[in-house]
Formats: C-alpha cells, structure tokens, sequence
C-alpha cells in the first residue's frame, strides 16, 4: 500500500502538476482514494467475510448487495475527513501507518456492519434504490 500513496503523490506533482499540500492537491488524492479505493476495499472485505465464513458465492452476493450501499455511504461522511488529515498534515512515508490505525477502526466498524444483517437502519438505505426501480419499472 506505501507505493499507493507514493505513487498518487507522484502523479498528483508531476502529471497535473498540482502543487504539494494544496487544497486542489489534497482534494484530489481524497477524491481518487474514495471513489476508486473505497468502493473496492468494500466489495473485498465483505466478500472476504463472506467466503471465509463457508457462504456460497451466491450467500456472499446477497450479502454485499445487503450492506455495501449502507457501508459506503457511513464510511463516505468519516474518511474523507481522515484523509484530509492524512494528505495535508502527515509526511507520505507516514502515510500509510496514520491510515492503518484508522484501518483498524474501519475493520471493526465493517465487522459490526456485517453482524447486523438486515437491521431497519440498513433497509432504510436500500429503500431509496427499491423506490427507484418500482419507478422504473412501472
């Protein structure tokens, strides 16, 4: 994971040319790392989850479908803030350790997501998409 963060350092410097420690530089690499490493990080985890538990491919499906977009969503509104931090204020060969102590917490967090199974809280985010597709379907 180090040449992760190195190496979107590299590119956010020398490909936009996006100058080190500015908003538009902390903007983008907390924009790459949500919307392309979140949402991956998610689906393995749960699936991890899943399969190391002795679920069939199709138990783990259902199960990723079931809390992901619940997952997504609560982690959506805490990690950006703790990798503004990460980005603006902790050295990129710290990076990855400041990331891994939040990691940890996120790893509980998830495992607790995942316990909950179908709770009320998380059929209150997949109403939304249940609504949308009865719309689209009539």
């Amino acid at each position: 994971m180090d040449w992760m963060y190195e190496g979107l350092d590299r590119v956010m410097k020398n490909r936009f040319r996006l100058p080190p420690k500015s908003l538009r530089f902390v903007a983008s690499k907390v924009a790459i790392d949500g919307l392309i490493f979140g949402p991956l990080d998610l689906f393995v985890f749960f699936s991890y989850m899943g399969f190391s538990t002795g679920k069939t491919a199709a138990q783990v499906k259902e199960d990723v479908k079931r809390d992901f977009i619940p997952a997504f969503v609560l982690e959506g509104a805490i990690w950006p803030a703790v990798q503004m931090a990460n980005f603006r204020f902790v050295p990129v060969r710290y990076q990855l350790l400041y990331v891994n102590i939040f990691c940890l917490l996120d790893s509980a967090f998830l495992s607790w997501v995942e316990q909950q199974k179908d709770a009320p809280w998380k059929q209150w985010f997949t109403s939304f998409f249940t609504l949308e597709e009865q719309e689209s379907q009539s």
